[in-house]
């Protein structure tokens, strides 16, 4: 009897895991195109626009959105398996990756799914299309066992392109997207990696965590746990305030013991897939006012360097808890100049203008979804 109560515990945690998926940290897209002498002319042509993400209505999502975004992970798509590297983004609900029906630069340069290739893929004769900023990105959806880490997901939804109409593209480090947020939001009503890992009991506990860093290595994101190693105190929790994207609420945000901003509250979302802090202009314009920041000709807002030890802490107060960013979390150094991690972007919605915390926020803070009981962890990286 014991033997078999042994057998049926190791069958449970088979099915029960926790995995961990490295990140690497990798040149952005404005690195690359800064090397090839491209970047100047780029961003006359396509201005930035971080708030178009967040109107799903519209399906579009500006590439230059993903500009300076570093950490990719690497999962693996059909049988024999396929291996991708994607963008975690938890501001986005749907797995795609390119095809290799794509014949469009930007595909050419990245890895391509091979349907043939694969004997557990099925098609599903669904088109899909997501209008970029600079433009179309066309194809159509399938089902396929996809691999993250140690988990297995067999039978689940997948977008691949067939058409990347932007060359921009040839420069992202990262062949595809992992969508990470709720199904309410997801394209064409395909249900997401994470939702099904869940409802086939694949993760020990239906949550992940997130562990950026400025280094090389060691960020990662974790499936089904968390790594109490990588940050210090308790985590503390915040209820969400809409289950489309992880949405809080803010309090406000000070500098020096004044409200200088968010000063009634506000609404934000923590944000893997946006690299920057944004929120709207008047108050990232009264943020960087209190800071004495000002703007080069590339639309940066920079910084003396020899400044940053002299510049206030930024506190988020959420769910009446402070948040401190110091000037080294954002604030970055570049070639002879220091620039500053907050931009104005105006994100309209029925509770006011959002705030989004990307991996700025994220460097400096632990950070758990939890899905079960629908709220955010945060701690201090260690």
């Amino acid at each position: 009897m014991k033997w078999l109560l042994l057998l049926l515990s190791l069958v449970g945690l088979a099915h029960c895991l926790v995995t961990k998926v490295p990140l690497k940290k990798r040149k952005s897209m404005r690195q690359n195109l800064k090397e090839q002498g491209l970047l100047e002319d780029f961003l006359k042509k396509h201005p930035r626009n971080l708030a178009s993400k967040y109107f799903p209505k519209f399906g579009t999502e500006p590439i230059t959105n993903h500009m300076d975004l570093q950490y990719m992970g690497t999962i693996s798509i059909g049988t024999p398996p396929q291996e991708f590297t994607v963008l975690f983004d938890t501001g986005s609900s749907n797995l795609w990756v390119p095809s290799v029906h794509c014949s469009s630069l930007a595909c050419t340069h990245h890895n391509r799914f091979s349907p043939q290739d694969s004997s557990t893929y099925q098609t599903t004769h669904q088109s899909i299309a997501i209008q970029y900023g600079i433009g179309l990105m066309t194809g159509f959806l399938a089902y396929d066992t996809v691999e993250v880490g140690d988990i297995q997901i067999t039978h689940q939804i997948f977008g691949l392109s067939t058409n990347e109409s932007f060359f921009t593209l040839y420069f992202l480090s990262f062949d595809g997207i992992l969508g990470l947020a709720f199904p309410s939001i997801s394209l064409a009503g395909a249900t997401p990696v994470f939702d099904n890992m869940m409802n086939k009991h694949l993760v020990s506990q239906d949550l992940f965590s997130v562990y950026l860093t400025s280094k090389e290595s060691g960020s990662f994101v974790m499936f089904g746990g968390i790594d109490s190693s990588c940050y210090s105190g308790s985590l503390k929790w915040i209820p969400l305030s809409a289950e489309t994207y992880w949405q809080i609420t803010m309090d406000r945000i000070m500098i020096n013991g004044e409200a200088v901003a968010c000063t009634t509250g506000c609404q934000a979302i923590i944000d893997t897939g946006t690299s920057l802090l944004t929120g709207p202009p008047n108050d990232v314009f009264l943020i960087l006012k209190h800071i004495g920041i000002s703007q080069n000709s590339y639309g940066e807002y920079t910084v003396n360097c020899h400044d940053i030890n002299n510049l206030p802490d930024v506190v988020f107060i959420i769910h009446g808890i402070e948040f401190p960013l110091p000037a080294s979390a954002y604030i970055s150094q570049s070639t002879g100049y220091c620039t500053c991690n907050f931009e104005g972007i105006s994100v309209p919605t029925d509770s006011g203008q959002l705030w989004i915390l990307g991996d700025v926020f994220l460097r400096h803070y632990y950070t758990v979804f939890d899905r079960a009981n629908c709220q955010v962890g945060l701690a201090p990286v260690v």
